[in-house]
């Protein structure tokens, strides 16, 4: 399975790299969303894994700019988030087609279950 990971820190991204390719997944990590976003645009992921918070272009400007673009990827995001989303960011980021919504931190094996719902819907 190919996964992005879209994540401005590269310790996180190196800690999801190492346990997702010892579990077969193809992975690749971005720590800009733009950069992420041309990356979605050009190739095939299976899931894409995103942090909301992240510095001038956040998750939601990155999920904006994809529905535009590229719609029908939305439903492959699982967000992961540092902050607290409320009912109504809940809610918004479920209008947008984001099946999957996590709060970090995210043990290991919540992210590999998810990743499995998310093939196996």
């Amino acid at each position: 399975m190919k996964i992005l990971h879209i994540e401005d820190v590269p310790e996180i991204s190196d800690i999801y790299s190492d346990i997702l390719k010892t579990n077969n997944h193809d992975f690749k990590s971005a720590i800009d969303g733009k950069l992420g976003l041309e990356l979605v645009l050009k190739n095939h992921y299976d899931i894409i894994i995103l942090d909301m918070c992240m510095p001038n272009y956040s998750g939601l400007d990155f999920l904006l700019d994809l529905k535009d673009r590229k719609s029908s990827e939305i439903e492959k995001v699982i967000v992961v988030s540092s902050l607290k989303l409320d009912e109504y960011q809940t809610r918004y980021l479920e209008e947008l087609g984001v099946r999957s919504i996590q709060q970090k931190p995210i043990s290991i094996q919540n992210l590999l279950s998810e990743i499995e719902a998310q093939i196996t819907p």
